[in-house]
């Protein structure tokens, strides 16, 4: 009843042998059509910019010859702390494996640790299980091009992946080997950092009076046409040597897939490229693969940031200037060379560029452009990585949108309230409501307190709609009550918590950057505080809600023992309780 009112269902066609063959024909033509689009360059050895496009890891000086052994006890809590999702590949449900973790974690490790030892991975282990799903909902349900295939993997196969992904993780971190500005699939990464990142420098080249170009490059089934011969040749670039690479090999090797439909199943097909979808170490292999682009882009003097495939390309100019700079046009030439060379295709038709300025600057410069070869006209708005960005960082639309899904789903949780437990009730709008209002909250510090009011709307709304509290009711004590902290308390916490992980090596690099602890030109008691510099802005709208200097400001307000609290989770307690008496008293 709950999935009905908050997932309508979508119109499917009718599961038959025939449609399972024709969607297994229809995915595996469209991989086809756009590896043969791929034209692979061969550059001569004189080309002038052959560094560029042939920039690659520096050899690893460390190797990983073979993946450590695993034990019952690790196994067990990888098992224990797995969704429990299962895959019409698994032999048992999930849930009932979870039940006799005791009994099945010796035969498992058993199983694990041969196919560590061995360097092979079980053919069993490396098929695959793939639903056509509609890529948004209100699309034509009888056209095969507006599906995407969404592949389930056996459960044990992921207990797999993730030990060995874990090694590999580690050898990467120790290493150096991870890009810095690549914060998809890591550990204290999130698509949040990553655009705290790339919204703190633009929003303090806007306050120097800069225009800033923002270009999104969208790649076309980047995960699906990686070089199998390439990838183990970045693996071996960064020291994967011995059983370790024959193990991976084995992984990436002799994969097979078929389509199924309302329980009809069509014939199986091999993967002959790609990295696997809705794996563990998918994700994880891909990043490996286009580590050199950041090279590229650096050498071009431009900002970016990736997130697994997501690339964002960000730089300033002046407002007077009414084309692109050539550093952009010539490193959107090289990243297309080097992605012909590596078997990926950018999207040209899905390129999207922003321009980043004063409402009157920005409209200077409004005109379409082409980008060698990309014919792009600026956006007024674009999603970058689920959240709406307008020409002047306002957030306006986004926080419209954020409204209006928020209320979608409030109107259907209030029509099965009666139907449902406090405690359900309560989950059921942490789920829906307050995951969108926490999303990537962090980049709404500093904004109007109109625009924060209406978002405290919706948490409002959300308390009455849990208590069955009438609309004249006094809001402040329902939320004492709930022990909710109001929206701009919620933003924040999260902004310090960010900050206190930087300042104690649990965060991003990108973020700990930013943040200068404060050392006065003599010795004063004030240096033994914890205390941050904040630097210098010039409009409080634009560079003060700057992370680099909005972050700094509110840490220096909190209180010494709290600014000197040895752990994120004694921080986190505290914190939210120091907020809460600040609220509410």
């Amino acid at each position: 009843m709950v999935n009905k009112l908050t997932n309508p269902p979508q119109h499917v066609m009718s599961g038959s042998v025939g449609l399972v063959n024709s969607f297994l024909q229809f995915f595996s033509d469209k991989l086809k059509s756009i590896t043969a689009s791929i034209v692979k360059n061969t550059l001569h050895p004189s080309d002038s910019n052959v560094h560029l496009i042939i920039a690659d890891f520096t050899h690893s000086t460390n190797s990983l010859s073979a993946f450590t052994l695993t034990t019952p006890t690790a196994i067990s809590d990888l098992i224990v702390k797995s969704n429990s999702t299962s895959c019409q590949l698994d032999p048992t449900p999930t849930v009932l494996l979870k039940l006799c973790v005791p009994e099945v974690a010796p035969f498992i490790t058993h199983m694990i640790n041969c196919s560590l030892a061995s360097g092979v991975v079980p053919a069993d282990l490396k098929m695959a299980a793939v639903t056509p799903i509609l890529k948004k909902s209100g699309l034509d349900h009888l056209n095969m091009g507006n599906y995407r295939p969404i592949s389930n993997l056996p459960f044990l196969s992921k207990v797999l992946e993730r030990v060995v992904a874990s090694q590999l993780r580690s050898h990467l971190d120790i290493n150096g080997l991870f890009e810095p500005f690549q914060s998809g699939f890591r550990p204290a990464h999130s698509t949040e950092t990553a655009l705290l990142r790339v919204v703190n420098d633009i929003l303090l080249s806007m306050d120097a009076g800069l225009i800033n170009i923002l270009m999104l490059l969208d790649l076309s089934a980047a995960f699906d046409t990686v070089c199998h011969e390439i990838l183990i040749s970045r693996l071996s670039d960064i020291g994967i040597t011995g059983s370790a690479l024959s193990w991976l090999i084995s992984y990436i090797s002799d994969r097979k897939y078929y389509i199924t439909i309302q329980g009809f199943r069509s014939a199986t097909a091999s993967l002959t490229q790609g990295v696997p979808q809705g794996s563990v170490l998918g994700p994880l292999l891909f990043i490996i693969y286009i580590y050199p682009l950041g090279d590229i882009i650096r050498r071009h003097g431009l900002q970016f940031h990736c997130y697994a495939d997501d690339i964002q390309i960000y730089l300033t100019t002046s407002s007077d200037r009414l084309s692109l700079p050539d550093s952009l046009t010539e490193c959107i030439r090289d990243i297309k060379k080097w992605m012909s060379l590596n078997f990926l295709k950018l999207n040209d038709n899905k390129t999207e560029i922003l321009l980043i300025g004063s409402t009157a600057s920005a409209k200077r410069i409004d005109q379409s452009f082409d980008v060698d070869g990309i014919h792009v006209k600026p956006s007024s708005l674009i999603r970058n990585l689920g959240v709406l960005f307008d020409s002047t960082l306002s957030f306006g639309s986004h926080i419209s949108s954020l409204v209006k899904n928020s209320f979608f789903h409030l109107r259907n949780i209030a029509r099965l309230r009666s139907s449902l437990t406090l405690a359900d009730a309560e989950t059921l709008i942490h789920a829906l409501i307050t995951s969108r209002l926490d999303y990537c909250n962090a980049l709404l510090l500093g904004l109007p307190k109109k625009l924060i009011a209406r978002l405290q709307y919706v948490q409002n709304s959300a308390a009455r709609v849990l208590t069955s509290t009438r609309r004249s009711a006094h809001i402040t004590p329902l939320l004492h009550d709930l022990h909710w902290l109001p929206v701009a308390s919620r933003i924040h916490f999260k902004v310090l918590l960010l900050t206190f992980k930087a300042l104690n090596g649990l965060a991003p690099q990108y973020l700990s950057d930013l943040l200068y602890p404060y050392r006065p030109a003599r010795s004063l008691r004030s240096a033994e505080l914890g205390l941050l510099t904040v630097p210098r802005f010039r409009l409080s709208t634009v560079g003060g809600r700057a992370f680099g200097v909005n972050a700094p400001q509110l840490w220096n307000s909190l209180p010494l023992t709290l600014r000197n609290t040895s752990s994120v989770g004694a921080f986190k307690i505290q914190l939210k309780t120091y907020l809460f008496d600040m609220h509410f008293g």
